[in-house]
Formats: structure tokens, sequence, C-alpha cells
């Protein structure tokens, strides 16, 4: 968006508000829409396009509720020991750990067929960066041309305490790491102040780009209400993990925020002759138009795909689509010097 100079740049809040709403709009693994300005090739992409992703999280927000219901505290269900998430992050916190740094190599067939490759670092420091090929990374890395947002540290920063700390409070911090707009935890007083504030947010950001401001709706309760903050623990959760997957204290944080979603079922099955499991994230924390199946190593934890399987019985049901990941540790100097 930088080379795009008839376009504003968002808010680095905009961005998280953004994912958030995206996801959950279009049922799509949020790895596939962080960030555009660095994951595709803007000449093929419109100006109409990029103001269109300007305008979503306020299209979203005003048709749906989006992410800014209040509700109430998201207290973790029991977290049953046996859980075969649980065991496998106890064993990745146990593991040795080298490098400095988590690389994770992202492919995904894009509409036209074409297949794009993201490459990400994401360093202990709490750095990201990123690149279409080992020489753009290098580029990236060389500059110091570091992509990180409060978000990316606040998700890192939940995984981590889940892994070694109260995984009730990493929930809390996961769910709210784009802003409190489900207000969680709050008053009734300030959950109405949350949504007041946020509606008159949308209807100011529709006012910017000239359209029709949509009518205020109701604060979303009870069941629906529960979806989005699961909708929001899922997303948050996996993302750290397509970005972080190397680092096993992010990702055994992750495997047990996951262990506590009663949306989320385990199931077991095989990659290239390796046991994997899958982690299976329902409708009902979609959008209700499908499934997203997360498949990692048994062994390691570290993921292989990410898909998203249509509801054949939704009114709406969402588009297939794969992302294959490649995880590994590497060292920040090696990056920089192309040698990966």
């Amino acid at each position: 968006m930088k080379n795009l100079r008839e376009v504003p740049t968002p808010s680095p809040e905009a961005y998280d508000r953004a994912r958030t709403a995206l996801h959950t709009a279009m049922t799509e693994p949020v790895a596939a829409v962080v960030r555009p300005k660095r994951w595709f090739s803007w000449p093929r992409v419109s100006v109409a396009a990029v103001g269109a992703a300007a305008v979503a999280v306020a299209v979203v927000l005003g048709t749906t509720g989006g992410t800014v219901p209040a509700g109430p505290s998201v207290a973790a269900p029991q977290v049953v020991v046996e859980s075969p998430l649980v065991k496998l992050a106890s064993d990745i916190t146990a593991a040795a750990q080298p490098g400095d740094s988590s690389l994770v190599i992202t492919k995904k067939v894009a509409p036209d067929g074409s297949l794009y490759v993201v490459y990400t670092v994401y360093t202990d420091k709490g750095q990201v960066f990123t690149g279409d090929s080992v020489r753009t990374l290098a580029a990236t890395a060389g500059k110091n041309d570091d992509g990180a947002r409060p978000f990316d540290g606040k998700v890192m920063a939940a995984a981590r305490l889940a892994a070694t700390g109260d995984v009730e409070k990493a929930r809390t911090a996961m769910v709210t790491a784009a802003g409190n707009f489900l207000g969680i935890g709050l008053s009734p007083a300030e959950a109405d102040k949350a949504w007041a504030d946020a509606q008159a947010e949308v209807a100011e950001t529709f006012r910017e780009h000239g359209k029709p401001v949509p009518a205020p709706r109701p604060r979303p309760t009870g069941a629906e209400l529960e979806n989005l903050i699961g909708n929001h623990l899922w997303s948050n959760t996996t993302y750290a993990l397509f970005v972080g997957a190397a680092n096993a204290e992010v990702r055994s944080g992750v495997l047990k925020l996951l262990a506590t979603m009663k949306d989320v079922t385990v199931g077991e099955t095989s990659v290239g002759g390796q046991r994997a499991l899958t982690l299976t994230g329902g409708p009902a924390i979609q959008g209700g138009g499908g499934s997203q199946v997360i498949t990692v190593n048994a062994d390691n934890g570290l993921p292989f795909s990410s898909e998203v399987v249509p509801d054949k019985n939704s009114a709406d049901p969402s588009k297939p689509s794969m992302v294959k990941y490649e995880s590994s540790r590497v060292n920040l100097a090696d990056v920089v010097a192309g040698k990966i």
C-alpha cells in the first residue's frame, strides 16, 4: 500500500480490526488476508479492490455486528489433562529450541490459479519480516523493515502466557488482542459506551468513503455472542501459529488455548507418512458457512496445512481453500545473508 499513493495508509489499529473482521466475514484462514501490502503483488490488484478492503471492517461491523458486541467474561472451560493437545503442548515446551527466529513458508493457490508463496520470519525479539522469495526476505530483514504491529506482539504474548502461566488469563488476552470490541469483562455501562463508540466509528468510516451509513444494530447476546468470542479466539490463536509456529513456546501456548475450545475437535491422520492431528474449528465459530481444518504434526505440533471445508447444508457455504506451511528455526543473520 506504500506504493499506492492515492490510497491513504490505514492505521495499525485499522489493520488489526480489519484482520479480525475479514476473517469473520469471509471464513478464510487469517494467514491469507494478513497485511496485503506484503502478501500480494499489488500491480495485479485494482485500486477499487484496495478501497473495498479499507472499508471491509466497517461493512462487517455495520451489517453483521462484527467485532464490537459487548459481552460476558471469557472464562475457559476446564481443560482435560488427557487432551492430546495438552500433552503435545507439554512435550513441545520441554524440547530444545535452536536459532533466534521462526521461519514459516506459506503456499497458496490464488483464485486465478497462480501459486503465491510468502516467507515470514518472526524473531524471538518480536520483529516480523516478510518476502515473496528468499531474496526479498533477505532484503527486508537486511533493511530492518520490521512489519510487526501491536497485534503481533499481543497474540504472541498471549500464546506464551498460555504455555507457561494462566491459560484462562491468556484466553482473555488472546480474544482482546485487537481491542476489546466484544466488551469482555466490562461493566454494563462500559459495555454500552464501547458499543456506542464503535457504532459512531463505523458511521464515520462510511461517511468518509461516501457510503450510506448502515442502521445501528443491537448488541449480540447469548449463543451469537459466544460464537463471536470463539471466532476471535480461534482467529487470533491460529494467526499466532501461522506466524510463529517454529517458536516452541508460542506453539505450545496455541495448542493449550485450542484445547479449551468446545467447538474445536481433534482427529488423527497422516501426512507424507508422518503422524498428524486435525484441529477442526466448527461452523459455529466460522460464520456458519463451513469449517476450518488445521493439520499439525502429531510429534511436534508444527502446522502442515489449513483448509476451509464448505458446509454443503449452509445457505451461504464458504469457498474451499488450502494453505500449506513449512516451519523451521533459523538465525536472523542467516536470513539476512539469504542462507535459509
